[in-house]
């Protein structure tokens, strides 16, 4: 009778022990403000809310690096997006190519005011092209007049194309040849206007100056010297090695579909870089802190001018520069390439990037929204 009374009376005084730390949870709970959201990964989730199936984001300061994702790795599923991605960088490309040709300028080997006609003889010439009157700094600026080559490559423009071309090797000579097909869009150094066949040109000249291809410059010159790993010039290879999202487009029916899958020869010099975020942001922190560039060629990638189509923002040699929202600017370069979309920079010494891509094509509001992430993440501080 005695041990029950006690095991009673052992009961309660560990119920009123467990109501009591119970009571102290709720409280100490209740008295703690639960933190905010990461403001990059917001940001990250305002962009899968405007229709991209994955987004990624990183960025870096010397003392941090943040990462943040949302969607899924492929449409229809709950595979989560890698961490660290690779994905078909587009013409982000761009600044890697000129890149190389402004060492090559460095060292004495060409020169911006050279005609693509000294090294191309006869290529760029039909329907009033002439390149004895184009000089490489046209072409790295966009001011040639060159038509853009991407019109006439089929694989770019629709599901039929795609499914059509999409293992097809261009040759560089050929991609030209097809932009020839048109006439110019002004009179050398009249004008601004975005061609991809800008840059197929300047890596066809990379590789007459050097005897060696414009992949094998890229590699030894910028991917071998700053251990970018997972960065690759992939030639004709068409699929995407290594941890990725799958990418979509719906070439403008509305209707989406996977292009992961592309030989990226149609691009050369001017979109085919695979790579991921950290290596684009190391990439631009080497960039812009003068670590692959004298500071001559570094001053001569960003003198920016108008460029007209691309609202505020100013392009120089494979660069752009946009304005930052606290103020200043910063340079970096958007991509594209079926059913990728980037935004990528640093600031002006290089000691903040940011890289953010999508996996889709993305209409006006996908873009804003990449755009804002770019201007606050490198306008923000840490402490």
């Amino acid at each position: 009778m005695h041990g029950l009374r006690r095991r009673r009376r052992n009961l309660l005084v560990l119920t009123s022990l467990v109501t009591a730390v119970l009571a102290a949870s709720t409280a100490s709970t209740a008295a703690v403000k639960p933190r905010p959201a990461d403001p990059l990964q917001r940001q990250v989730e305002a962009i899968h809310a405007t229709g991209a199936v994955g987004v990624h984001a990183e960025v870096t300061s010397p003392d941090a690096r943040d990462s943040a994702h949302a969607g899924t790795a492929a449409m229809n599923t709950e595979r989560p997006m890698p961490r660290d991605g690779r994905f078909r960088i587009g013409s982000a490309t761009k600044t890697f190519t000129a890149t190389v040709v402004l060492q090559l300028v460095g060292e004495g080997r060409m020169s911006l005011e050279d005609t693509v006609e000294q090294w191309l003889p006869g290529v760029v010439r039909g329907n009033g092209n002439d390149g004895s009157r184009i000089t490489v700094r046209q072409l790295l600026q966009h001011t040639s007049g060159i038509p853009d080559v991407k019109p006439e490559i089929p694989a770019l423009n629709s599901a039929n194309g795609y499914r059509a071309e999409r293992y097809r090797t261009y040759t560089a000579k050929e991609l030209v040849e097809r932009a020839m097909r048109n006439r110019p869009d002004f009179p050398p150094g009249r004008g601004w206007s975005y061609s991809n066949t800008n840059y197929t040109l300047a890596a066809m000249i990379t590789h007459k100056v050097t005897g060696r291809s414009w992949a094998t410059e890229v590699h030894d010159r910028i991917i071998r010297p700053l251990n970018l790993t997972d960065t690759r010039t992939p030639d004709t290879f068409p699929f995407i090695l290594g941890p990725h999202a799958r990418g979509y487009t719906a070439f403008g029916t509305g209707r989406s579909i996977d292009v992961t899958t592309l030989n990226p020869s149609m691009a050369v010099g001017s979109g085919s870089i695979i790579s991921t975020a950290h290596d684009l942001n190391r990439f631009y922190a080497a960039l812009l802190g003068g670590r692959l560039l004298a500071p001559a060629q570094l001053d001569e990638m960003t003198t920016t001018m108008p460029a007209p189509g691309l609202g505020v923002v100013r392009y120089g040699l494979g660069l752009a520069e946009i304005p930052l929202p606290c103020g200043g600017s910063y340079f970096g370069h958007r991509g594209e390439l079926l059913g990728y979309v980037t935004w990528g920079g640093a600031t002006r010494d290089g000691t903040r990037t940011a890289v953010v891509y999508a996996t889709s094509n993305g209409g006006q509001d996908t873009q804003q929204a990449m755009i804002t992430l770019m201007g606050q993440e490198l306008c923000r501080t840490r402490s």
